[in-house]
Formats: C-alpha cells, sequence, structure tokens
C-alpha cells in the first residue's frame, strides 16, 4: 500500500509541476497591434518561449529603441515554419505584435514580415479579445 501512495504522490506531482511551467502572456495588451521595422540583435530559439531581440532606428519614430519579442514554444514556431535559422544577428525585420501593457520595449509576437514579404506566425490558432480568428490572409 505505501508503494501505491508514493507512486499516485510522484504522478501528481508531476502533472502539478505541468501546471506552474505554463508561462502567460497576459502581461501583453492582446486588443492593440504594433508594427515596427528593424534589425536582429539577439535570436534566441530556445524554450519555454523563443526571443527575438530588435533595434528599432531612431527614424522609426515612438518604436525606436530595443524591443524583445516574444514567440512561443520551439515545437509552435515549427509548425509555423520558423526554424532556428530563420533569423541571424544583422537580419531586417517588420514585427507585428501586441505590447505591454506597461508601455515597456516588449511585444507579444502576433507575426514577423521576411525580406520576401512571406508572413511568419507566432501561432495561427491564437485569437483576438474579442473572440474573432487571427488566422492568416496572405
Amino acid at each position: 500500500m505505501t508503494f501505491a501512495k508514493a507512486v499516485a504522490f510522484f504522478s501528481l506531482f508531476l502533472v502539478a509541476s505541468g501546471a506552474f511551467a505554463h508561462h502567460s502572456f497576459a502581461m501583453f495588451d492582446m486588443t492593440k497591434t504594433l508594427t515596427f521595422k528593424g534589425v536582429v540583435v539577439e535570436y534566441a530559439w530556445e524554450n519555454p518561449h523563443t526571443h527575438v531581440t530588435v533595434r528599432v532606428p531612431p527614424s522609426e519614430g515612438a518604436t525606436a529603441g530595443l524591443w524583445v519579442v516574444e514567440g512561443g514554444a520551439v515545437n509552435i514556431m515549427v509548425r509555423q515554419g520558423w526554424s532556428k535559422t530563420t533569423y541571424r544577428i544583422g537580419d531586417p525585420i517588420t514585427v507585428i505584435g501586441h505590447p505591454m501593457k506597461d508601455g515597456s520595449k516588449a511585444a507579444s509576437l502576433f507575426y514577423a514580415v521576411l525580406p520576401d514579404g512571406k508572413r511568419l506566425y507566432h501561432d495561427v490558432a491564437r485569437t483576438n479579445a474579442d473572440g474573432s480568428s487571427q488566422a492568416p490572409s496572405q
């Protein structure tokens, strides 16, 4: 009986730890969309979320500065066509994302536009705050 209790406790621990591992996007204002163009200064292809750091030049006005753009987990990004070599330091990038609620220079990736015009989405299954679809329309 003791062994069965130990296995049950361990199983419960594994399930509970998975719930705590989820990272929320609640800090982003999903009702607003922001577009900015810049150059990739870092491309972090890692879990739990991928990140692209973008330097936006002063010529871009209010969006100028260093932005951290948060994408999805690696497996989500791969399903949308991303890879660990999609961007390299120095590559131009256009980002469409949802800004931080507190106004800091960070955004949740909606999609990025490659130099050839192709859009790479974070996750087409997400919905807007009003429940409408964010499915791509290329």
